[in-house]
């Protein structure tokens, strides 16, 4: 391949590779011909070489099989929620640029057990905009906490959709 060595990562390969169903409306149609073109191009006839393909879901129960089968995107790599020194870590890079005031960081990082890497970022971000609204230069331990029930609502509304349509 012309740019080879590389890596192609399809992040939320679900939307793309998701399984086919005959709706029939012409965007649904455009999605299939899209995936069926990148099927060609995993099982093309030119050997991909040192072109690695990625793809990553948190949607496996929708994939379609003719994706995931052997020779294709056939291998599967669990990431699993950080431990509490991975949620630590992941704190530290996203709480680097912000200034801390009154905060029991182990406090915060337990209270975020089982979140994931995103979630923990979405807690700092939000926390950040809860001093901001507060007219503050500093984030408080409060802003976390509100900022970890403000996740956990969304993870809840997530999960209600998903057992709807999922």
């Amino acid at each position: 391949m012309e740019k080879a060595p590389a890596v192609i990562f399809i992040d939320e390969i679900d939307a793309l590779a998701s399984t086919r169903i005959d709706i029939g409306t012409s965007g649904e149609r455009e999605v299939q011909r899209t995936f069926m073109q990148l099927l060609a191009e995993i099982d093309g006839f030119k050997n991909l070489g040192n072109v690695k393909i990625i793809g990553c879901t948190n949607r496996e129960d929708i994939l379609d099989p003719a994706v995931t089968r052997p020779g294709r995107l056939d291998r599967k790599i669990r990431v699993d929620l950080p431990n509490e020194e991975a949620r630590k870590e992941i704190f530290k890079i996203h709480t680097n640029s912000m200034k801390l005031k009154n905060t029991d960081t182990e406090k915060i990082i337990k209270q975020m057990k089982e979140f994931s890497g995103a979630e923990i970022k979405a807690v700092c971000t939000e926390a950040g905009y809860f001093a901001i609204r507060k007219n503050r230069s500093h984030v408080i331990e409060d802003d976390f906490f509100n900022a970890i029930e403000k996740v956990k609502e969304v993870r809840e509304d997530e999960s209600e959709y998903k057992g709807m349509f999922g």
